[in-house]
């Protein structure tokens, strides 16, 4: 088995302002996203869905620059712990791409691995899937974490790292 190359591991110099909210609001909606790194050196996505005004979603993104050479990889891992909501991974191949390749996942609450294969993400722009083919695994210039569940709640997501394989 290949040896996991990190992506993405949260430790004593990760910055909470290099990961970026993107909410409903930008559509008038009224949902409210955070991160923040703990004590522990965790990523904490965390906030609160709301439906108010047709919205309903919450993101959190971080771009690579430059772009992060994948051609060699087929899946990546996320070690994370969820609360029991299912949420999803998005990423795009290179940062003017509109539409990202996404994944759905659920959570247990307990420390997990996410195994995805690439070729498991399909694109989807504005939460429409799109009629292209799935993430040929190239190249990643964005990750991001997604919560749209069609429900109004509160939302709490650790992670630790994310790898390549």
């Amino acid at each position: 088995m290949t040896r996991p190359k990190t992506l993405y591991a949260f430790n004593e110099y990760s910055v909470a302002a290099r990961w970026r909210v993107v909410d409903d609001i930008v559509m008038g909606g009224r949902s409210e996203g955070h991160f923040a790194i703990t004590k522990e050196k965790h990523g904490r996505y965390f906030g609160k869905v709301s439906l108010d005004n047709g919205g309903g979603f919450s993101s959190v993104r971080h771009a690579f620059v430059p772009s992060v050479d994948t051609s060699t990889n087929s899946r990546v891992l996320l070690r994370l712990k969820g609360d029991g909501s299912p949420y999803q991974f998005r990423v795009r191949p290179t940062a003017e791409q509109k539409y990202s390749y996404t994944y759905a996942f659920p959570t247990t609450g307990d420390w997990e691995v996410i195994d995805i294969p690439f070729s498991a993400m399909y694109p989807v722009y504005r939460g429409n899937r799109l009629e292209q083919p799935n993430f040929d695994g190239r190249q990643i210039a964005e990750i991001a974490f997604l919560i749209n569940n069609g429900k109004a709640q509160s939302f709490q997501l650790l992670l630790d790292r994310i790898e390549l394989v």
